[in-house]
């Protein structure tokens, strides 16, 4: 008998004898199963505890279980689980039955998702959904990756900040009791510490660069570690907040600005303050005019002038005798309660005279009006489309053979239109090269003389046809960018004199010296434009805008046209307005004939001349501002026109020749990779720097900068 023949006979045996015990009052069985077969198992695990079995085909194999006791219905159904985890296979339990499937599938199956309350044990395969409180998901998950099984999951939800885990129940277990001791509140503390002398500014700055100094040279945490100092300034209440999970660094913090937080010796202490956006010229100005609000009138006794005013500013108050504090106009200098405010534009830094309550007071006004500007840019769409059609057709008609003639004769002529427009007979006839254009047919018999004219041309019918059709296409996008509340202007075109005067000496004078005076006047496109951005986002624009052209010169002089829009307007960001323009439509019709003749039906066309034109013209001018307030919508703005630039570059190459020799266009390096030409050293590439210290919010929906398109312009 075969080996084969024998397991079969055995696993048979089993079966019965498991379905035997089964029946037994004590519910107890002992199971062996050597090298049995996995679906004869599966086929016994049925009969032992009543349930239905599912087998995928490709669960195929032999396992071992032995038992050294008698074991319960359900316990022997955890060993059966465990049995095939070591096996690679997974049971997914469902309605009535339990697939088993191999384990890389057992997490796209139908997984139970228990209440975290019951979840099971043993070796089933669960989801579990666990709501963080404290901790982010997203950081949890590299530290539970490798706990779990390499063909399970998981998986993080942002929205709601949980993490969602399959695996088996007991890993299921182990990974909750971990996420539970882990998402825990901060244990750190946050203290106030309200200063009486010093200011919060100065100590808060004070601190934190020491306490980068001292972390980069003891190789400290990065921040957010155990270690790691959060120092906050209140101006308002002169108070800093000061954070840390480490007590002892609070500590350390309180000691330092216990020490930092002393009077100075004199009443008058010096004080210099770096500004890193404002001027200080205008912030220093501004500054004089809110401590001198208060100042005492001219009519004021000395007594009053002596006595002690008050400060307030930022929620302080500061006390000091205005007998000390005159003002001081010519050296720019002005008093602050018994102090003295000074710029230095070279350093653009601001230096103050005062007592401690009242620089501090002061130092709370600087840290609010020393913040980022935001730029805006301005796109300009000047869009001018002009139509024009003309047509004519006339007949003309002369004769002057009686002009020779020393008898008594009839000479008439019918000539239309102005002298000197080029469809004249006469004109024509004097010279010929003065026809107009389109179709000229005349008929001509010789030469005649007129006196006082000379010899002309025996002209004696012209016939004139002409029909043009024209069209212009003008689009000019002007681009500007500025800062908030600073004007900024372009000027595209030409710079013309223009005669204003001139003199010469006549007569007997001898001085060859005559003269003229002249004016210069731009003449093109201008945009002229001073944005003024809101705390809600929207923009007023104050606009001038103007096109102009030379029309025609005459004896007087130049003749330009001109056309100029200036106005105030109120737009959101990244909104298109247009601002006005010309919409035109001239439409001319001309008929000149002789009285009767021309009024014959079909010959009569014979004796006259028609002249028709119409000239439409649509100048549309649109603007859409654009707020940068970091450094990065600057860059992204900058690298958007300057790739445009370098793909206009591209497409002006010079095409090789056969014969004549290469001459390479001049190209420009992509944006941020290397050495522009005629920049020696530098690079385009944005280089990182301090961030500002309260850097302000993005525009609601700002979507960044579009692309220019073929004509360089993001206007649709």
């Amino acid at each position: 008998m075969s080996t084969t023949w024998r397991r079969w006979i055995a696993a048979a045996a089993l079966c019965v004898g498991a379905a035997a015990a089964a029946a037994n009052a004590d519910d107890e069985v002992t199971i062996n199963f050597v090298n049995v077969d996995i679906q004869q198992v599966v086929k016994a695990m049925g009969i032992i505890t009543g349930r239905n079995f599912l087998l995928d085909p490709r669960v195929k194999g032999n396992v071992n279980i032995v038992s050294s006791r008698p074991v319960t219905r359900e316990e022997a159904y955890e060993i059966f689980l465990s049995t095939l985890r070591l096996s690679g296979f997974a049971a997914v339990e469902g309605r009535g039955f339990t697939k088993i499937v191999p384990e890389a599938e057992a997490k796209t199956s139908s997984t139970s998702v228990p209440e975290p309350a019951s979840t099971p044990t043993g070796d089933k395969v669960i989801t579990r959904v666990f709501a963080l409180k404290y901790e982010p998901a997203a950081q949890l998950v590299p530290v539970l990756r490798p706990l779990i099984t390499p063909n399970n999951t998981i998986a993080v939800y942002p929205g709601s900040n949980t993490l969602i885990v399959t695996d088996y129940a007991d890993n299921i277990r182990r990974i909750g009791r971990l996420i539970e001791s882990i998402d825990q509140p901060v244990s750190g503390e946050t203290v106030a510490i309200r200063l009486e002398h010093a200011s919060v500014t100065d100590v808060a700055q004070t601190l934190t660069k020491l306490q980068g100094e001292a972390g980069a040279q003891a190789g400290q945490k990065s921040a957010g570690g155990i270690d790691a100092v959060s120092i906050v300034p209140d101006v308002r209440s002169n108070t800093l907040l000061v954070s840390s999970q480490n007590p002892s660094r609070i500590a350390q913090s309180r000691s330092l600005i216990s020490a930092l937080d002393t009077p100075t010796d004199q009443a008058g202490n010096i004080h210099v303050v770096y500004l890193r956006n404002a001027e200080a010229p205008k912030l220093a100005e501004t500054l004089r005019g809110i401590v001198g609000e208060s100042a005492p009138t001219a009519g004021a006794s000395s007594s009053q002038a002596s006595t002690l005013r008050a400060v307030s500013t930022g929620g302080m108050t500061a006390a000091a005798p205005l007998s000390a504090a005159t003002g001081s106009p010519s050296g720019g200098a002005g008093s602050a309660g018994g102090g003295w405010i000074q710029a230095d534009q070279p350093t653009n830094s601001l230096i103050i005279t005062a007592p401690d309550v009242v620089y501090n007071a002061l130092r709370a006004v600087i840290d609010k009006l020393d913040q980022r500007r935001a730029q805006v840019f301005v796109e300009g769409l000047i869009v001018e489309v002009t139509a024009d059609r003309a047509a004519e057709f006339g007949v003309q008609w002369q004769a002057l053979d009686g002009v020779d003639s020393s008898s008594t004769s009839v000479i008439g002529s019918q000539n239309f239109t102005p002298r000197g427009s080029g469809s004249n007979i006469v004109d024509i006839s004097a010279n010929p090269g003065t026809v107009g254009q389109g179709l000229s047919i005349g008929v001509i018999r010789g030469k005649i003389t007129l006196p006082g004219v000379g010899e002309i041309l025996n002209l004696g019918v012209l016939a004139r046809a002409l029909a043009a059709d024209s069209s212009v296409n003008i689009l000019s996008t002007p681009n500007l960018l500025t800062l908030d509340n600073e004007e900024a202007q372009i000027v595209v075109g030409q710079n013309i004199p223009l005669i204003t005067g001139q003199y010469a000496l006549t007569g007997s004078a001898t001085s060859p010296t005559p003269f003229q005076t002249i004016e210069r006047k731009d003449v093109g496109l201008t945009l002229r434009v001073r944005p003024q951005v809101s705390e809600g986002g929207a923009i007023k624009l104050k606009i001038y805008q103007e096109v102009s052209s030379v029309s025609d010169q005459t004896i007087s002089g130049i003749i330009t046209n001109k056309r100029a829009i200036e106005s105030t307007v109120l737009v959101d960001d990244q909104r298109i307005i247009v601002l006005g323009g010309l919409i035109q439509d001239d439409v001319r019709n001309g008929m000149e004939k002789v009285p009767g003749l021309g009024d014959i039906p079909v010959i009569g066309t014979l004796f006259k001349y028609e002249a028709r034109k119409r000239t439409k013209t649509n100048l549309l001018v649109f603007l859409r501002p654009v707020v940068l307030r970091d450094a990065e919508g600057l860059q992204t703005l900058t690298g958007d026109r300057y790739e445009y630039i370098r793909r206009e570059q591209e497409q002006v190459k010079v095409p090789e020749h056969w014969l004549l020799p290469e001459t390479p266009s001049p190209q420009l390096p992509a944006f941020g990779t290397s050495t522009t030409p005629g920049m020696a050293g530098s690079r385009l590439s944005p280089v990182p720097g301090p961030a500002p210290a309260a850097p302000a919010p993005p525009p609601p929906a700002a979507a960044p900068p579009a692309s220019p398109d073929d004509a360089g312009r993001v206007l649709p």
